[in-house]
């Protein structure tokens, strides 16, 4: 298994995988923009498949998870824990000392699985998500990377 950086060519298959694990998932035209914006972003691939990716920003010392997904198939195999450490590895390279993020609040399992990171939770930012009703966002970080 490789971890590396997503490219254009990946974007196809990032998606399916957005689309198959998102209720409200980023467009492809996001994930395009997010690259060509220079924002960073990691691909878990074996010899045929991408298992799962993040896309994240570093500006100064801060770092911001802007999304990370495992592939349905693919989850429950230590894959994300993989991937977030290379994002927290890859943030404190480019200079972050903290790292941010936003989950739905209803997203117990994330949140969960973030707060096992040391992230910790900071605020609420209501009517944030996109749905029918709209959904707030848990704010969270993590100090010293």
């Amino acid at each position: 298994m490789d971890l590396k950086l997503a490219s254009f060519s990946d974007l196809d298959k990032i998606s399916k995988i957005e689309k198959e694990t998102n209720e409200y998932p980023w467009s492809p035209n996001n994930f395009k923009s997010s690259l060509n914006a220079g924002n960073s972003s990691i691909v878990l691939k074996d010899k045929k498949n991408i298992l799962g990716y993040a896309f994240f920003s570093v500006i100064g010392t801060d770092s911001h998870l802007l999304n990370i997904t495992v592939s349905k198939d693919f989850q429950g195999r230590g894959y994300g824990k993989k991937i977030l450490d290379k994002v927290l590895f890859q943030s404190k390279v480019l200079g972050a000392t903290v790292i941010f993020l936003e989950v739905r609040v209803s997203n117990y399992k994330a949140i969960d699985f973030y707060e096992k990171f040391g992230f910790k939770r900071d605020a609420i930012r209501y009517n944030y998500y996109d749905g029918s009703p709209r959904e707030d966002a848990l704010l969270m970080s993590r100090q010293g990377l």
